[in-house]
């Protein structure tokens, strides 16, 4: 058997979905950002049962209740994890399961958008299952224990993101709610509402984009609302665009945004001026 090597072109040519976030106040329109989508290849999933921001719009829902049908759900959108062993959620045992429950996974072939509302309500659906399995409880006292609650709760968020991240073919996209609060300075500190501390450190190194969806103000004082793309930004909210092609302020269109990603010129990095190696120190402090 060789090596399995994939080719420059080959990797060029496999289909590459976008896994992103959108943190936001609540009522700023997350949900409506269906809108801006193609109903025809999107599949809501909506976990808030708040959708009246989008009566009308025309694309197919689906509505887990349960953490254990946010599992099936993932494994059947990004398929089976052949490293796993069969009692595992996302192993091969867990997605033939699903499959038997649920269908031909080609059923969602024709969906290349999965919009999922919201990863605030996952991770507290999440941590309601986790404070039932043997591991919340003390092995001396048979008590409670929400240490251990929370540590379970931080590998079942990471393992349920990163599973749908590896869906290489499918674009996914989190909304979530960002708090707004008050560090020991008294200074404005932005984070992504989930449950525990965990999942929202470990949640930018997953995803390709994370994108605050915030209001700001115009010149002439009137707000506006916009994406905040870029990580480096004066507003300090949680931000990042691995695909470089992105400027920092973006109207909040999330169609628009995507073909931007794909297909947008790559933004070019500011540079630090290198001095003069035979340059004197007292030349540089001149210059400056």
């Amino acid at each position: 058997m060789a090596l399995p090597i994939i080719t420059a072109d080959q990797r060029l040519a496999e289909p590459r979905g976008i896994k992103g976030c959108i943190f936001g106040k609540s009522g700023i329109g997350k949900t409506s950002l269906l809108w801006s989508l193609d109903p025809a290849s999107t599949l809501f999933i909506d976990l808030e049962a708040g959708d009246l921001a989008i009566e009308g719009w025309p694309g197919d829902t689906l509505r887990p209740r349960t953490w254990g049908e946010c599992r099936d759900l993932a494994v059947y959108i990004g398929g089976p994890n052949p490293a796993l062993r069969s009692d595992q959620p996302y192993s091969e045992a867990h997605f033939s399961g699903v499959a038997e429950q649920y269908g031909d996974p080609a059923a969602l072939d024709r969906y290349e958008t999965i919009f999922v509302d919201s990863i605030t309500v996952a991770g507290r659906l999440c941590f309601q299952w986790c404070r039932g399995q043997p591991e919340a409880f003390s092995d001396k006292t048979g008590k409670p224990d929400i240490r251990g609650a929370y540590g379970l709760h931080g590998r079942e968020m990471i393992g349920w993101l990163t599973h749908l991240q590896h869906t290489r073919a499918k674009n996914v996209w989190f909304v979530g709610i960002l708090d707004e609060k008050l560090d020991d300075f008294n200074r404005r500190v932005f984070t992504p509402q989930i449950d525990g501390s965990k999942t929202g450190l470990e949640l930018p190194g997953i995803v390709d984009e994370v994108v605050s969806m915030v209001e700001l103000k115009a010149d002439d004082g009137s707000p506006y609302r916009a994406f905040v793309c870029q990580t480096l930004n004066p507003h300090g909210f949680p931000a990042k665009d691995r695909s470089g092609r992105l400027d920092m302020i973006e109207e909040p269109h999330l169609g628009r945004l995507m073909a931007k990603i794909r297909s947008g010129p790559r933004q070019v990095l500011p540079t630090i001026p290198t001095a003069d190696p035979h340059q004197s120190p007292n030349d540089l402090s001149q210059g400056a």
